[in-house]
């Protein structure tokens, strides 16, 4: 396991390791190696099953139409700013010898928002759109349970929360846009129980796979944050509990926010239905041809 660590040591030599629960060999012994065989086998069975059932009852991806809304100046914006933010984060982990923290989910849902921006409409980008706002919970964590003490450098703070508030923003604006960008019905389970089956399975397969040999607490997967309140023993498998009930629940009720705001509210209403497209912007041809009474 050392020679992996090694071989992994350009990406996580430069974390400081004095901050609590960043990593190091007390937070990678924090839990027996027995308990964390058992656990970790458990939790990837478990992970399985749930990609299986919801598998086998995910609900169906229409073919979506061809969208026209490209050249929207509220996409541009917002696919520029996820990518100066993710870039940014980028710049501060390779200033800083820590680039294996890119790994954790947050960064890993705002690159699959960046691909829902510039993607082309297929179901593969509908199914990714339905999984990825399963993972909403990463915001929520990062607000209540914010870890900003390793961040040093200018503007990284400030990047932090840029970078968790996008990717709010981004979910509610594709919603806005709709098409492609469509959910399940909303007593359907099927697409939060396969998106928490993934997210687990990530968790102990890669983050802990890669965090024993380099020592490195990738979210939290050798040892508790420090503001854990089910910091002990049975942390992991509370947190595998508690963010079972999260993910589907910051889900649905995200959905169940932006469809009013869409689809209810007097002043911000813009459509009849969460689903509806948008119609594309009027191009500068067209409203000099109406101007002229074309």
């Amino acid at each position: 396991m050392r020679v992996y660590g090694k071989m992994l040591e350009f990406t996580y030599k430069g974390v400081n390791l004095s901050v609590p629960s960043t990593g190091g060999p007390e937070c990678a012994n924090y839990l027996p190696v027995q308990r964390r065989i058992w656990e970790t086998i458990f939790g990837v069975a478990f992970a399985g099953l749930l990609i299986w059932i919801g598998w086998k009852n995910l609900s169906p991806v229409v073919k979506p139409s061809p969208l026209q809304w490209r050249d929207r100046w509220g996409r541009n914006i917002l696919l520029m700013s996820m990518c100066l933010v993710i870039g940014c984060e980028v710049g501060f982990k390779l200033q800083a010898q820590s680039t294996i923290f890119l790994l954790n989910p947050c960064h890993v849902t705002t690159a699959i928002q960046i691909y829902l921006l510039v993607g082309q409409p297929s179901k593969l980008l509908t199914s990714a759109f339905r999984i990825h706002l399963n993972f909403l919970n990463g915001p929520i964590l990062a607000t209540v349970f914010p870890e900003t003490l390793s961040r040093q450098l200018p503007c990284e703070l400030f990047v932090y929360w840029a970078q968790h508030g996008l990717m709010v923003i981004a979910p509610f604006y594709m919603l806005r846009l709709g098409g492609v960008y469509n959910m399940e019905p909303l007593s359907d389970l099927s697409w939060c129980i396969f998106s928490y089956g993934l997210l687990i399975m990530y968790h102990f397969v890669i983050l802990q796979g890669l965090g024993l040999p380099s020592e490195i607490n990738l979210n939290k997967m050798l040892c508790p944050a420090s503001k854990d309140p089910f910091s002990g023993p049975n942390y992991r498998i509370w947190g595998t509990l508690h963010q079972m009930l999260l993910c589907p629940l910051a889900c649905k009720l995200f959905i169940v926010g932006a469809n009013y705001f869409l689809t209810q509210c007097n002043a911000t209403k813009i459509k009849q239905h969460l689903h509806d497209e948008l119609p594309p912007p009027a191009s500068p041809e067209k409203n000099k041809k109406g101007s002229h009474g074309d």
